[in-house]
């Protein structure tokens, strides 16, 4: 629920109309419904992942387009093309197809930020929430890096909207 409200707010704060705001709303939180395919053991391992295991979980980008990219309904099209592109990374250096800039479908570049706003500011298995400071900083380092800047400069004049989603849907 946090990825589909932060990605929904990003989504209007971009400028999207209110068609794509909620189809990606629907949408988004299904970016990692290829993990179905992934061994629990590497999804549920409290350590960092060995090389071999990251590989696999990379998998999931790929897994997850090809369970809803065979559909006609816009929904699921639009899910499979977040599944798919939401940890490509602004310079080029993400995966699966190192897709740069705006060759990343705008759907994926926001759930990027708003996956990774969740699971930073959430304990996981593997590590603690890390405070709102150090996530901001975060984003600011990452600007132009991982993420798009414009949706960064959205992201952090607007942030105290997204803490109040945060803080909404607690776990």
């Amino acid at each position: 629920n946090r990825v589909a409200e932060f990605s929904a707010l990003l989504a209007k704060l971009y400028g999207l109309d209110d068609e794509e705001i909620n189809l990606l709303k629907q949408a988004s939180p299904m970016h990692d419904i290829g993990k179905v395919g992934i061994p629990d053991s590497i999804l549920k391992k409290p350590a960092k992942l060995t090389d071999e295991e990251y590989e696999l979980m990379k998998t999931h980008a790929e897994i997850g387009y090809d369970m809803l990219k065979h559909s006609n309904r816009a929904i699921l099209k639009a899910a499979a093309e977040v599944a798919l592109t939401h940890h490509e990374k602004y310079d080029g250096t993400g995966y699966p197809n190192n897709l740069a800039k705006d060759d990343i479908p705008i759907f994926g570049r926001i759930t990027a930020i708003a996956d990774v706003l969740d699971a930073l500011s959430e304990d996981r298995i593997y590590k603690k929430a890390w405070p709102i400071d150090r996530i901001v900083e975060f984003f600011k380092d990452e600007r132009g890096k991982h993420f798009d800047p414009l949706l960064i400069d959205l992201l952090i004049e607007n942030f105290d909207q997204f803490l109040e989603i945060k803080e909404r849907l607690r776990d």
